[in-house]
């Protein structure tokens, strides 16, 4: 990828990244790499370059996440004898679990202990009053800059991992954050395209150097309660306690469903970028008849006033378990918010209506092959054209 990313945003560079992974037969197991924190060829050579940085040597306490890249850096923490901690998954049950490796382990079962299943095998859970000391932190990356700049999956976990650490006194602003990547992971990425809970790195390691960044961009202060929404809240319990302490503490709680100034202004952002994006209205191709269905606006956008036609694209294989925020939150992610959401999760599907057919198959291509609550999503465009006014919006939840 020469070290340039030459993309507009966050998902053009996880794109290239991915896309440049696979096509060159740099990608590991798993895979496809898409939509993950990627493994890839030289991932587990790379990770020896810890042993080269004085700050793991001098480390007792590692934090690392539970990607496939990151497999080796947990071996070589386990054999230095190091306290071994790795996020939850989806951090479901708490913050982190400690790696407790059966007494007299030989490195055989220390590699055991690092895989994921030996994660799940091999580990307690460590609560909020653990009193975690964490001396180094590694995070998995889909694409980093020299400058210390990150970009992950998309999900979000290792920014609201690092900001709960620091909540809960586990980091200090000097606690040094590593990375480990394929050299080609290593772009350009414009400082605009950072929002200020976006974690940075102080260290890149490569299968070919090491790079210390010298990042000057301060690391998120905490969790930045705004931005954290009801249903977060609901998906990761924890977030819950860190937000009953800091309210005890005096701290500004509110969260971004309590600002309504905030939420109004944010959502029409959203809705200006989107229609800024998506300028050549051609004729609609797809929709569905559901009017019979409860129809529901997407709280990011408001609807579309004098809309013409209207292109709808289907998603089917809904898990019963998914929520419909959650959808919204990947539509969001992959910037393919519809001015319109049919969700009928009793009958495993949703709608999307897009003012325009170019946006609505840029949606196809994007969320095809997107795996949520453990399936994976049909996506396509609908089958017949939905007239203006058909299913008209009951924006009352």
């Amino acid at each position: 990828m020469e070290g340039r990313a030459g993309a507009s945003s966050k998902w053009d560079i996880r794109e290239k990244v991915w896309d440049h992974l696979e096509s060159t037969g740099l990608a590991e197991f798993p895979r496809p790499v898409h939509r993950r924190i990627p493994n890839f060829k030289g991932a587990s050579h790379a990770a020896t370059r810890l042993l080269a940085l004085q700050e793991f040597r001098a480390a007792r306490t590692v934090k690392i996440n539970p990607d496939a890249p990151q497999r080796n850096a947990r071996f070589l923490t386990l054999e230095a004898r190091k306290t071994l901690l790795v996020p939850t998954p989806r951090l479901r049950t708490g913050l982190f679990n400690r790696i407790v490796p059966p007494p007299g382990a030989t490195k055989e079962v220390l590699r055991i202990c690092a895989t994921s299943q030996g994660v799940k095998d091999y580990s307690v859970p460590v609560g909020l009053d653990g009193r975690a000391r964490v001396d180094l932190v590694v995070v998995g990356s889909v694409a980093v800059s020299e400058k210390g700049w990150r970009i992950g999956k998309g999900e979000g976990y290792a920014d609201m991992e690092y900001a709960m650490m620091v909540s809960m006194g586990a980091v200090q602003e000097d606690t040094p954050v590593v990375t480990i990547v394929h050299d080609c992971q290593v772009v350009d990425i414009e400082e605009e395209l950072l929002d200020d809970h976006d974690l940075t790195v102080d260290y890149i390691l490569t299968p070919t150097r090491i790079i210390k960044t010298n990042c000057k961009r301060p690391k998120p202060q905490g969790i930045i309660w705004h931005k954290v929404s009801y249903d977060m809240l609901g998906k990761i319990p924890i977030l819950k306690t860190l937000r009953s302490r800091e309210k005890q503490m005096g701290k500004d709680v509110t969260l971004r469903d309590e600002h309504p100034h905030l939420a109004n202004t944010t959502r029409a952002a959203a809705l200006n970028k989107e229609m800024a994006e998506n300028t050549q209205p051609q004729a609609a191709t797809g929709s569905a008849q559901m009017g019979q269905h409860h129809v529901e606006s997407d709280p990011l956008s408001p609807r579309l006033e004098g809309s013409g036609t209207i292109t709808t694209v289907y998603v089917g294989n809904i898990p019963p378990s998914l929520r419909v925020s959650e959808l919204k939150c990947a539509l969001r992610e992959f910037h393919v918010t519809p001015f319109r959401l049919n969700w009928q999760g009793a009958q495993h599907r949703a709608f999307l209506d897009y003012k325009d057919q170019v946006t609505a198959e840029r949606a196809v291509t994007s969320l095809k092959g997107l795996s949520l609550g453990g399936n994976t999503l049909r996506v396509e465009l609908a089958k017949s054209q939905r007239n203006k006014g058909q299913g008209e919006i009951n924006s009352q939840k």
